[in-house]
């Protein structure tokens, strides 16, 4: 009698630490680097040091990628017909949570490090964060099959990619898009549906000295 008890407590816990939210500081849209310097300073990062980033760093990453910049719910990043398709799961060695760009949080999914399975080099276990790219089939146009929502959902993940790397160039960290990523392995940590399909993955962080 008293496994079934455990196993009900295990599922209780789980599931009210999934409904946790973590609210981000109001990002910082003030100052930075000027946008020709930045471009000047956008590279590829693939060596990283074991610092972590701030709270304040992360959700100012976070709302440059794919935050919410007008009072009309549009985004820093473009989505073809203004789909939004894409989700940001962020991956931290404390677990993994889903960016809420509408209220600028971080909606807790596990407390499961993930980060060895977002990519197949050993330096995503290393750098401070990893973004995996989801894109959502179902708010796109029903009328299109899905080469064409693949097609969409690659393009508005590279202009969100880019975001991040034009950020991390602009406050001296380092990045790396990544396409090399073991994708069925990767849905097994996370809570997804057919209907929701790993596009990249990004790793961001400190660069190794």
């Amino acid at each position: 009698m008293r496994r079934p008890m455990i196993l009900i407590t295990i599922f209780m816990t789980l599931s009210l630490f999934a409904d946790e939210t973590i609210k981000l500081p109001v990002p910082d849209k003030t100052g930075g680097m000027p946008l020709m310097e930045a471009l000047n300073q956008r590279k590829t990062t693939r060596k990283f040091s074991d610092r972590e980033l701030s709270r304040q760093q992360l959700g100012d990453l976070l709302w440059a990628a794919w935050g919410v910049n007008r009072d009309n719910g549009k985004r820093t990043a473009p989505s073809a017909v203004n789909w939004q398709e894409i989700e940001i799961y962020v991956a931290l060695r404390d677990g993994v949570y889903r960016y809420d760009a509408g209220n600028h949080e971080l909606v807790t999914i596990s407390s499961e490090n993930i980060m060895q399975y977002t990519g197949t080099q050993n330096f995503t276990q290393k750098a401070a964060v990893n973004f995996v790219y989801v894109a959502d089939y179902t708010e796109m146009s029903r009328q299109m099959d899905d080469n064409a929502k693949k097609h969409y959902s690659w393009v508005d993940t590279g202009y969100i990619s880019q975001n991040v790397y034009l950020y991390c160039a602009s406050r001296g960290l380092g990045t790396v898009v990544l396409g090399m990523v073991d994708r069925e392995e990767l849905r097994k940590h996370l809570p997804l549906e057919d209907h929701q399909k790993i596009v990249l993955t990004q790793a961001v962080g400190f660069p190794a000295k």
